[in-house]
């Protein structure tokens, strides 16, 4: 690939990890300070204690803090693309096993999971092209 070729395709995935970032920290906070409404909205019970709520969301927010700094410099935070995987396989296949055994508390949460599932696609992707175009390979 030239030169001119691979700082385009970089370009996008830097939006890419832009796009992931805005997502996660948007879920995030909408969950953390609004996860009352949100989940009267959506139907569902609201737990005993808003600990769980906010445990969870404080970490949503965070991993999409991380590719902020993926973003920043691509070619550098490969690890953190990589937890990124992990952590879009995690939700994507937990939202797939509720949703096939009709346990998911509501369809909103599937589709979160479809959305994890593209940009797991998506950070693969990014890795694979990343090792191509690494220095010596």
């Amino acid at each position: 690939m030239t030169t001119s070729s691979a700082s385009m395709t970089l370009a996008r995935y830097r939006w890419f990890f832009l796009l992931a970032a805005v997502y996660d920290m948007a879920l995030g906070l909408v969950f953390f300070f609004a996860y009352k409404p949100m989940l009267e909205w959506l139907g569902m019970t609201l737990p005993p204690h808003v600990s769980y709520i906010h445990l969870l969301a404080i970490f949503v927010f965070v991993q999409g803090a991380s590719y902020l700094i993926a973003w920043s410099d691509p070619l550098a935070n490969l690890g953190i693309v990589k937890v990124g995987i992990m952590y879009k396989l995690g939700y994507a296949s937990l939202a797939a096993y509720y949703l096939v055994t009709d346990q998911i508390p509501a369809m909103f949460f599937a589709w979160f999971g479809l959305f994890d599932l593209l940009f797991l696609v998506g950070f693969v992707m990014f890795l694979r092209w990343a090792r191509r175009e690494a220095p010596g390979s």
